[in-house]
């Protein structure tokens, strides 16, 4: 498993980003959608992973790799700063020694303590500008010596079940479940140490402690691959079921401000029809209705209150359910396999409608604490790249974008007006509502026409076929009769039985009468 990244960047950084990715948006002037090359998703360094957002459209390893060499210049930089800066303090300190005609010290107790004092100086700086690093997080857990009492407070029962259960699931991996086990327990001590450090400090701790307990696994125990990603899983859960609290929206973050502006967002487009992001999906379909509502209701619940949805797995599953709902209300509609091209579009439509809770807050959760193998690779890391374009594409969204005049879209936005009202607003006062609702019914579902005529013709073809096989059979019935005429014979006197009654038998001489002879 590669080494994962670090999830700091500026805003500037994830602006550069989406302007990037919605310069990218291809949207085509004979059918208005949204298409988006699938190379795109990927990582823009070639590297074949999927790129996100929040890594400037790098993959994780990648963006690990651009990180630190941005975190090394800068520490560089700092620590020659540092350094000037002493040997300014020094020379300040040596002229106003001199100028005071301090002779009191000797020569070379002066260079002690002129060595003295540029140590500890020295030693300051160094813990001041030191990046963390996954060594020296992995220092860090081994000399921590016991649990702190706050990691022993009153656990929740969900808390309780997911101990059990991981309790219960590293029992199978014998001594790799103790080491593992034992890493968990120092790693949450650590933790407890660092609430003071920011999210994102506390982000590359995480990732240096899946890569830290895989690479223990792998080399250290030879387990295979398939059971160390079941076993980051289940670390995973433990972990975060814990942390989810500290971790998830804190406050020194600006993730509800940008949940708010985002809900504000949702909200101001609410009149936004599929029929202006070419939504290829008919909910006038009572099957794909239903599948509409539970791709509404799977994204809504990433941001479920229980306690099931702490962990960032069971998050990415939640979009992963919506993204497959989708996928087959397409497949209804269109009567064949959905493609890539018809999903984006449809998935910013189902975040439109469904306006989830919180709906930044998760995605930088899922970024910051979930196990980065899941978002590189994989379902799960297609369908969440996606879910961060489709976000950052309403947050860009413009006139241009849904194919209307940016005097229409104004007015849109502003509330004077809406495409339904505009609609009804068609028709003659004297038109009949039954009238008004047909039209509305032709225009929401364009392919009504050419099913009905589709049907028609297969209609008309099975009635000639049936009249083609009933005009077959009679023709193979008379040549049949035909060539083996039927013969209507007379019919014969049937035999009378020897006990009937019959005028003849009165001829016939008496039966023969048994004899007794005398012997």
């Amino acid at each position: 498993m590669p080494p994962q990244p670090v999830f700091l960047m500026s805003s500037l950084w994830i602006k550069e980003f989406l302007a990037f990715f919605l310069r990218k948006m291809n949207l085509k002037s004979e059918r208005r959608g949204i298409h988006v090359d699938q190379s795109e998703l990927l990582c823009k360094k070639g590297c074949g992973y999927y790129g996100n957002p929040a890594w400037q459209g790098f993959c994780s390893k990648c963006w690990r790799e651009e990180y630190h060499k941005a975190r090394q210049k800068q520490i560089q930089e700092d620590w020659e700063l540092a350094e000037r800066l002493q040997r300014e303090e020094e020379e300040a300190y040596a002229s106003s020694q001199s100028s005071q005609g301090a002779q009191s010290l000797t020569f070379s107790k002066f260079e002690e303590k002129k060595t003295n004092e540029k140590t500890r100086k020295v030693t300051t700086v160094k813990k001041f500008f030191t990046a963390s690093s996954r060594a020296g997080a992995k220092k860090e857990l081994q000399e921590a010596k016991a649990p702190s009492p706050a990691i022993h407070r009153q656990a929740s029962l969900e808390t309780d079940r997911v101990s059990r259960e991981f309790i219960d699931f590293i029992r199978t991996y014998q001594k790799p479940g103790q080491d593992i086990y034992k890493q968990c327990k120092l790693f949450l001590d650590t933790m407890s140490h660092k609430r003071d450090l920011s999210i994102e400090e506390q982000s590359e701790c995480a990732q240096d402690f899946y890569q830290n307990v895989a690479d223990r696994l792998q080399t250290r125990w030879k387990v295979p691959p398939e059971k160390v990603e079941k076993a980051m899983d289940e670390v995973e859960k433990y972990i975060m079921t814990r942390q989810y609290k500290y971790v998830f929206c804190p406050e020194t973050t600006d993730d509800e401000k940008k949940d708010l502006a985002v809900q504000k967002r949702i909200r101001a487009l609410h009149w936004v029809t599929p029929q202006m992001l070419c939504v290829p999906v008919s909910e006038e379909i009572p099957e794909v209705s239903d599948m509409v509502v539970k791709a509404i209701t799977d994204i809504i619940e990433m941001d479920s209150k229980c306690n099931s949805k702490r962990v960032p797995r069971d998050k990415l599953a939640c979009i992963t359910k919506c993204s497959k709902h989708i996928f087959n209300a397409i497949k209804i509609t269109k009567n064949e396999p959905a493609s890539a091209d018809d999903f984006l579009p449809t998935l910013i439509y189902i975040v439109l409608k469904g306006n989830p809770p919180r709906l930044q807050s998760n995605i930088q959760y899922i970024t910051r604490f979930c196990n980065p193998s899941r978002l590189m690779t994989g379902e799960d890391g297609y369908y969440f790249t996606n879910l961060c374009c489709a976000v950052a594409f309403i947050e860009k969204l413009d006139a241009q974008s849904l194919n209307l005049s940016q005097e229409d879209f104004d007015r849109f936005m502003s509330g004077q007006t809406s495409p339904k009202k505009q609609e009804s607003d068609s028709f003659s006062p004297d038109v009949c509502l039954g009238v008004k609702q047909m039209c509305k019914k032709l225009r929401s579902s364009p392919q009504l026409n050419e099913r009905q005529e589709r049907i028609v013709s297969e209609a008309k073809k099975l009635e000639k076929d049936l009249i083609d096989w009933t005009d077959g059979i009679t023709k193979e019935v008379e040549d049949i009769v035909e060539k083996y005429p039927l013969e209507i014979k007379a019919k014969s006197q049937a035999l009378a039985a020897i006990d009937s009654e019959n005028v003849e038998n009165d001829k016939l001489p008496p039966p023969l009468q048994p004899q007794v002879y005398a012997g």
